[in-house]
């Protein structure tokens, strides 16, 4: 992101209350007085690293409050080392997770310069947590899960948002569970989308992973989050 761009931004460190104690976020948001809607952005097993930052940022560059909370944020934050990191994320008590993104997601939803709408975008391990918001949550406009771990399918006649559902084609763990995932969404008439991205690995936005990268791809399901996530927060 250039200069003009990063200038343009108004970026902090913040900290929210949660049931597991203070959850530390970055939150970034374009400079001026205007209220926006916020859209939650949630990391993927590596944490609150570098890319995520840039993620936010990228949403904010849309017209968007972002803020991107370190589920680690118990544990100290999310360390230098991904491999502990990922330890640390797997060993995370699943339910506390959820509440103190459901936490997030009222701090975004009361944060002054809000409008009061709240999306949620997810990647990987961050994609099955939208899934769960989605779920525990009346709340959100949106939610966005990039090739997420699909919730219990008894779960799935709680949602009530709409979703835009990112895969990648050579995904077999999390995409074994798309059938079912899907039949369960028509079956309750949830409003959803669907897209598969053909030929490319799991984890194909992040272009920090030289060996799962796809810039087309990731391109073409950013366009379509970003005009999914204006047709639903700015309306």
């Amino acid at each position: 992101m250039d200069k003009e761009t990063m200038d343009s931004l108004k970026i902090d460190l913040v900290t929210y209350a949660s049931e597991t104690g203070e959850m530390r976020a970055y939150l970034a948001m374009p400079k001026g007085g205007k209220k926006l809607p916020a859209v939650l952005v949630i990391h993927a097993i590596k944490g609150l690293d570098a890319h995520i930052e840039d993620v936010a940022r990228s949403v904010a560059v849309e017209g968007f409050i972002a803020l991107a909370p370190d589920a680690l944020s118990p544990q100290g934050g999310t360390p230098k080392d991904p491999e502990q990191t990922a330890a640390l994320i797997k060993a995370l008590d699943r339910q506390e997770a959820i509440k103190n993104y459901l936490a997030a997601v009222k701090y975004l939803k009361t944060h002054p310069m809000s409008t009061g709408k709240v999306g949620v975008i997810g990647f990987c391990w961050g994609g099955g947590m939208a899934n769960e918001l989605a779920v525990n949550s009346t709340d959100l406009s949106a939610v966005v899960p990039y090739y997420g771990m699909q919730p219990v399918l008894e779960d799935v006649p709680k949602i009530k948002t709409p979703l835009l559902l990112h895969y990648a084609g050579i995904d077999e763990q999390f995409n074994k569970g798309i059938p079912a995932f899907e039949a369960a969404l028509k079956n309750a008439g949830i409003d959803y989308q669907l897209y598969m991205y053909e030929g490319t690995k799991h984890a194909f936005n992040n272009d920090t992973n030289p060996e799962r990268y796809d810039k087309e791809a990731a391109k073409l399901a950013w366009k379509r989050t970003i005009s999914f996530l204006k047709e639903r927060l700015k309306a």
